[in-house]
């Protein structure tokens, strides 16, 4: 009895009855290797998707719901592991090698994986010798006293290295033939930079001859870890950055040639903002990769900011879905979309964002001035998030999160002792050639869509700003043409965020802006010089 439902036809909660589960189990787990049976899809699952034993259930029902896919599947670790798993490793440097055991967050840890192994009737053993590998790097950390990066990415991924194993023995319990792969020994080669690790190009062909020739030789659904990699030079675990399991789907889909990429996560799709900022958020049923790439890099946390490359490289669309709600239709990101009468696709705010001034009197005829700004950037390896420029000054935008630690997951805000002591070694560093201005708590406010259409966009945002009583610091145009951010202060930017939500996406106005749009675009265009005020 095949069962071949469409993503947008399946339901809520899948309860396959006993036949259906079993033909859907026979086919997926005695998959022969002629005609078209190959791998099909990326399936990845966040970590909120596999949290605990029921959690997994449903995962596994997703999968036989589509017995006509051949899926490799990605996951990340159970729930909130990754963070427990920091929280321990800082425990443990101070703690002593006698009280490790005592460490709340590791007990935490071992309590939820062996619930879950015990509910889904599978035997301790799946996960005995990783916890037990677990419970002496802890040790080994108390008795050195030091957590470095390089210790760090391989504490964190022995939570990908458990819910693999788990999730893997749970679908051959149930009569699906799978294999669990770990990341890092099937190809995945990395730079050596432990906490937010680039994939390299050697990672696509070996990614290929494993999994494709293990299909061949013997078909079984791969469960791969997320998030995880191998340093090129050091041979060490490496880890990928936050939410980096979406960079490993999209890579594995690029590696395989695949039809598609599914990114189930815990939200219906991508939002037209934060709904935590703002309810009212809905859905946005179409977006293109550069879209998508510049909503993940301002702050939207339903994707990976460099998942979007793989995708686009190889032309393979991603569908993000929500496996709390498989019914949602989600959104498809593809290569290019129609634009005519799109004006606002998303808004994406990013807080605690430091801005600085830099002036320059003698910068009028000057050349390499930008050059030497940057080149202090990248000397102290900082990230720069938003540039404007005028003859005198340059105004740039930075992530405090990234000056004051390198470390892969913050489990809170930098201490502003910290944050100042490094903010000043970068204001130091730059008054060696300039008048400094540092501004804190500031906030971005992006504006992701048609930004050929920005004398629009910005018209209503001033407007209704203005209104607002807000007023905007900063103007900056991505180079992609899809993205306009505005800074403001911090204390203002979910204020805005609701005001400019309700302009451009409930206000009837919208409606005769549109109109206004579709007949300027018939009207031929003149060549106007853009000043920066």
């Amino acid at each position: 009895m095949a069962i071949a439902l469409r993503l947008a036809a399946a339901p809520l909660r899948l309860r396959l009855g006993v036949g259906a589960a079993a033909a859907a189990a026979e086919t997926l787990g005695g998959i022969g290797v002629g005609g078209g049976d190959q791998l099909s899809v990326v399936m990845k699952f966040g970590g909120s998707s596999v949290s605990s034993a029921a959690r997994m259930r449903e995962v596994a029902g997703l999968i036989l719901a589509f017995p006509e896919e051949r899926p490799v599947v990605v996951l990340s670790a159970m729930g909130k592991t990754t963070n427990l798993l920091l929280l321990a490793g800082e425990k443990a440097v101070g703690c002593g090698v006698i009280r490790v055991s005592e460490i709340e967050e590791w007990n935490l840890i071992k309590d939820l994986h062996i619930k879950t192994v015990e509910e889904l009737a599978l035997p301790r053993s799946v996960i005995h010798t990783m916890l037990d590998e677990l419970e002496q790097l802890l040790k080994g950390i108390a008795m050195m006293k030091e957590l470095t990066l390089r210790t760090t990415d391989y504490l964190v991924s022995f939570g990908e290295c458990m819910s693999t194993r788990i999730f893997a023995a749970y679908l051959n319990k149930i009569g699906v033939k799978a294999r669990q792969y770990d990341a890092f020994d099937i190809g995945f080669i990395t730079t050596d930079d432990f906490g937010n690790a680039d994939i390299l190009e050697a990672t696509y062909p070996a990614v290929a001859k494993r999994l494709h020739g293990d299909w061949i030789r013997d078909p079984a659904i791969p469960i791969v870890t997320g998030f995880l990699g191998k340093g090129w030079k050091s041979g060490a675990v490496t880890t990928l950055g936050r939410g980096g399991s979406d960079l490993t789907a999209t890579t594995i889909g690029k590696a395989l040639g695949l039809r598609e990429i599914q990114v189930w996560k815990d939200v219906d799709g991508v939002l037209t903002c934060d709904p935590n900022i703002y309810p009212n958020a809905t859905t946005v049923p179409y977006l293109t990769f550069e879209e998508a790439a510049e909503l993940a890099y301002f702050g939207a946390q339903v994707l990976h900011p460099q998942s979007m490359r793989p995708a686009r490289e190889g032309d393979i669309p991603v569908r993000v879905k929500n496996s709390y709600n498989p019914k949602a239709p989600g959104t498809l990101i593809t290569k290019q979309r129609e634009m005519d009468k799109v004006v606002l696709t998303s808004i994406v705010l990013k807080s605690n964002v430091t801005m600085l001034d830099i002036v320059s009197t003698r910068m009028l005829g000057q050349f390499g001035f930008l050059a030497k700004v940057f080149s202090i950037f990248e000397d102290l390896g900082i990230s720069v998030d938003c540039v404007a420029t005028s003859e005198v000054s340059i105004s740039v935008s930075l992530d405090p999160s990234k000056i004051w630690s390198r470390e892969l997951i913050q489990q809170a805000s930098a201490p502003i002792y910290m944050q100042n002591q490094e903010l000043d070694h970068v204001v130091e560093e730059l008054e060696k050639i300039a008048v400094v201005h540092l501004l804190q708590q500031r906030a971005i406010i992006s504006l992701i869509g048609n930004v050929r259409r920005s004398s629009l966009i910005l018209e209503k945002a001033f407007q209704v700003l203005r209104k607002s009583g807000v007023n905007v610091q900063m103007i900056s145009q991505g180079a992609s043409k899809v993205n306009m951010s505005l800074i403001v202060h911090d204390s203002e930017a979910k204020q805005c965020i609701k005001a400019l939500h309700q302009a451009f996406f409930e206000d009837d106005v919208l409606t005769e802006d549109a109109k206004r749009l579709e007949h300027a675009s018939q009207v031929p265009r003149l060549n106007v010089l853009s000043l920066w005020i």
